[in-house]
């Protein structure tokens, strides 16, 4: 779809080849393999902080001598434990099974069937040698979670440090315009900044809303997006979308409101919609989605103001051949009062 042909007027109010594995020494790379854009602020520090281990001195003894034997075999040897537990081909940390060659290289289970079994280190065939000294090792360890630099405090075991990390709540937010595959992830500052800066979207401030889309051909669908504008409120931010896609052989047109934070601070807030013309109208109220949640995915949930291509052409009025939908809405935050009964508070 052309955007130039929209109008939104605001009124008032791991990819190195395994065949090359053995010619780059085998430092650690943290950070470079996130599949992430950040803003160099908000990227953990190296290694993801300090490694804590506990006593655990055979095992630890156990897995040096087998660095030791690698290193004598061809390939540097490891300097720390974390490097220790360090996959050679995607560089991220191991967990069991983890593999050895005969010479005592290690990596990972992922990458053991990306190699074809041959070390990558000695072109050693590998067979199904597991290194158990280093598994121990890795049972001995307390981690920081790798965004600590970003304001995580929490310490786990090696074996849950995965875990936590995929669902930490100071992790990354990713970019949620939606216009285009945008890489870019940061805290919530610094997404705003970048919508603003870099996207060009529209900025706001208040919870009420009163917005016209304009489309001078409303049967160009096509999966296009619209218009993403921001709202700042209660101190917080929160986007809203407005977009035609296919639904079905149907064409439609949606608008839905995410939350710029986590999950739990979203379900603070409730939003309503509402369009209509010609004497009629639609209401959608709801919560508002975290941007955890991709545009996608709140998409194709249809967890929002849904409106079929022959309604909105009725609400445009006119001879249905241009699209003018009128959308207006709130946002506000349900708080309990001395009595225990939750009123709304819109802001000021």
């Amino acid at each position: 779809m052309d955007m130039d042909s929209v109008e939104c007027l605001s009124l008032p109010d791991a990819a190195m080849d395994v065949d090359d594995v053995d010619s780059h020494p085998h430092h650690a790379h943290h950070g470079g393999h996130l599949g992430l854009t950040l803003h160099p602020a908000h990227l953990p520090s190296a290694g993801g902080g300090r490694v804590f281990p506990k006593v655990n001195a055979g095992a630890a003894a156990a897995a040096v001598g087998t660095a030791g034997a690698a290193g004598a075999a061809g390939g540097p040897p490891a300097t720390s434990v974390h490097e220790l537990l360090e996959c050679p081909v995607c560089t991220n940390s191991m967990f069991p099974p983890i593999h050895q060659c005969q010479n005592g290289h290690t990596l990972c289970s992922t990458c053991k069937a990306r190699v074809h079994n041959r070390c990558p280190t000695c072109r050693q065939e590998l067979g199904d040698i597991r290194c158990l000294a280093l598994e121990k090792v890795a049972e001995s360890l307390e981690l920081p979670c790798k965004y600590c630099s970003l304001g995580c405090p929490e310490i786990f075991p090696y074996y849950s440090k995965i875990k936590h990390e995929a669902q930490c709540s100071f992790r990354p937010y990713n970019c949620p315009y939606a216009g285009s595959e945008c890489a870019v992830a940061g805290d919530i500052p610094f997404l705003v900044a970048h919508l603003r800066d870099d996207h060009k979207v529209d900025m706001h401030s208040g919870c009420t809303f009163n917005h016209r889309y304009v489309k001078s051909n409303p049967r160009e669908v096509e999966n296009a997006t619209w218009m993403l504008t921001v709202f700042h409120c209660f101190g917080q931010y929160f986007c809203l979308h407005f977009e035609a896609f296919q639904l079905g052989m149907a064409p439609v047109y949606m608008a839905f409101l995410r939350f710029m934070g986590d999950e739990n601070e979203a379900r603070n807030y409730t939003y309503s919609l509402e369009v209509g013309g010609n004497g009629r109208k639609m209401v959608w109220e709801g919560t508002p989605r975290s941007i955890r949640d991709s545009h996608r995915k709140v998409r194709d949930s249809h967890d929002g103001l849904i409106i079929q291509r022959n309604m909105a052409l009725f609400f445009s009025g006119g001879d249905r051949k241009e699209l003018k939908l009128r959308v207006t809405g709130r946002i506000w935050k349900e708080q309990t009062n001395p009595d225990g009964a939750c009123i709304p508070n819109l802001c000021s």
